[in-house]
């Protein structure tokens, strides 16, 4: 991780939408079909995080650079991905290697959960979410 980028997200406290890499020309459309036709999976978990119930604000489908994330919380940095069966595709494994190093190098932090974990141990997946939360409101000083 960029360590000026770290400094200066304590001194600002949050991030600003200006500041991430910027998205490519058609990309908030393509993030609003995303937004409206969201995977069961997905739903499940916007249920538990939507509407600061966690305490920081999520939003759904958001483009950063090339990728629109599943779940971004722009106060803290944090992108959550719900992954689906095509994940374990070793093409797209490597695609997703790639994804999350290029949002780590931009001073995010990224969580990434699969489709099972979320149907199977959705209390699981969201306390583990809560934790990272509270984690990163505590490095960022964000009460």
């Amino acid at each position: 991780m960029d360590f000026e980028f770290e400094e200066i997200i304590k001194m600002k406290k949050t991030l600003r939408y200006s500041e991430l890499p910027k998205y490519p020309k058609g990309a908030i459309g393509r993030a609003r079909y995303l937004r409206n036709n969201m995977t069961k999976h997905e739903l499940i978990v916007w249920r538990y995080i939507r509407e600061k119930q966690l305490g920081v604000k999520f939003k759904r489908q958001v483009p950063i650079n090339r990728y629109i994330v599943d779940f971004f919380s722009l106060e803290i940095g944090l992108v959550i991905e719900i992954d689906g069966g095509h994940h374990y595709d070793p093409k797209i494994t490597k695609k997703d290697k790639v994804r999350t190093n290029d949002l780590l190098n931009w001073g995010l932090t990224v969580i990434r959960y699969n489709n099972d974990e979320v149907l199977t141990n959705i209390e699981g997946v969201i306390n583990s979410i809560g934790e990272k939360v509270d984690e990163l409101k505590e490095r960022y000083e964000i009460e």
